[in-house]
């Protein structure tokens, strides 16, 4: 991690000179009201977070250090990793020197694979991929520098190492579940690319293809962060704030993504759309579109994909899925459909007249490419939403122990209390 260390090194003085300054001069300001209705709204909205990794806004959606995500959709994973610790994006030696890093620890130990064959063959994906990561956690470089009672201004280092040892065997771990839990075949070795997304599909067993290499590389970006307060990394950083390490933090965090209002909603809104598909016996007419959604609509039930807590407009990463499918994808009906609910749905909504955001999330296009490029198994959607992610969790929890953030804590009030307010 040479570069990349050395460079976040350069980093850190300055960023905790500016987090002391701040609080030292207007720590006493008010970043937010909490109302009794956000106390009972899961506190949505509250501003009570740091998170520099990335920002989210109402009217254009996912910044990743200030970049616009339309504006990265060229970048691979390995880049906006190096983007969210640094703060810039890595010159091509900065890129080798991470691929070439991630690629050298790559190497899963034994042990994994054992609990991995021993467990139910049933399991679900997301629980195997989460007890990979626990059960790795022997290693964690974080909890053996704590033990030797290192300073705290170092405490960032060894969670770097950790994050990057955990990120750097996740394709490996991804695919060797995927191969098992769905009967493809026996574990691929790694095939040698330095290539974070492209020795993923190598070890998943999927034959070359330009194509679905530069999907793959898109979804594992794109999905790698959004603020602090989504419940996967709010999760990971509230257990990383006790000093837990990555380990315990990230499985943490994942456990939190496979919940169905998080990580499992990209393969309820595919299982939708084939739905309509299967109705229909092919591509319904914008009429019969619109009269399935009223009905559906009346019914009580919602429209899968559609809306957001926080946005206010179409997701710019539904946007980035659809450019690239109006690219790349011919001659289908799955993709077909989601193009056709963008033109029909928001208008529907809005003259239904319920929803706060009838626009489409990153949900509504995400499953419909997996889909196309043969990755047919919805269970295994979470992963891959877990794996992008992952580079944004452990981004933030390096950068909060950079910081030397404190443990989170908030207070609590009883019914009674918040009656008697």
């Amino acid at each position: 991690m040479g570069k990349l260390k050395e460079n976040l090194a350069k980093k850190i003085p300055d960023w905790r000179y500016s987090y002391r300054q701040l609080i030292d001069e207007k720590g006493d300001h008010v970043t937010s009201n909490v109302t009794i209705e956000k106390a009972f709204s899961g506190m949505r909205g509250v501003k009570g977070m740091i998170c520099d990794t990335s920002s989210v806004t109402a009217d254009a959606g996912l910044h990743v250090r200030g970049h616009h995500i339309l504006d990265l959709v060229h970048i691979k994973p390995e880049e906006v990793l190096y983007l969210m610790l640094v703060g810039e994006l890595p010159n091509n030696e900065e890129l080798e020197d991470l691929q070439k890093c991630l690629h050298s620890r790559s190497e899963v130990p034994q042990y994994v694979w054992d609990v991995l064959n021993s467990m139910p063959k049933d399991s679900h994906p997301m629980t195997m991929f989460n007890t990979a990561i626990l059960s790795m956690q022997k290693e964690s470089k974080f909890a053996e520098a704590y033990d030797l009672v290192i300073s705290k201004n170092d405490y960032w280092e060894s969670t770097l190492t950790d994050g990057l040892n955990i990120i750097a065997k996740l394709p490996a771990i991804a695919a060797a579940i995927y191969r098992l839990r769905f009967d493809k075949g026996e574990r691929l070795e790694h095939a040698g690319s330095q290539d974070w997304s492209e020795s993923f599909l190598q070890m998943m067993g999927f034959e070359e293809s330009e194509d679905m290499l530069k999907m793959m590389q898109l979804y594992l970006m794109l999905h790698c962060d959004h603020e602090g307060g989504n419940v996967s990394t709010f999760s990971a950083l509230t257990v990383n704030s006790a000093l837990s390490d990555p380990y315990y933090s990230l499985s943490a965090g994942l456990n939190g993504l496979a919940g169905p209002l998080h990580g499992l909603a990209n393969q309820n809104n595919l299982k939708f759309v084939l739905d309509i598909v299967d109705h229909f016996k092919g591509v319904p007419s914008d009429e019969e579109l619109k009269a399935f959604a009223w009905d559906r609509l009346n019914s009580g039930k919602v429209i899968p994909g559609y809306g957001h807590a926080v946005l206010r407009c179409p997701d710019p990463r539904f946007t980035a899925f659809m450019g690239f499918g109006k690219d790349h994808i011919s001659d289908s009906e799955v993709f077909d459909v989601v193009t056709k609910l963008f033109d029909i749905i928001p208008d529907v909504l809005k003259e239904h007249g319920k929803a706060k955001n009838p626009w489409p999330n990153v949900d509504a296009a995400s499953g419909s490419l997996l889909h196309y490029y043969g990755l047919k198994e919805f269970e295994f959607y979470t992963v891959l939403f877990s794996m992008s992610r992952s580079l944004g969790i452990v981004s933030q929890v390096v950068l909060a122990r950079a910081m030397g953030l404190p443990l989170t804590r908030p207070k609590s009030l009883t019914f009674d209390a918040l009656n008697q307010l």
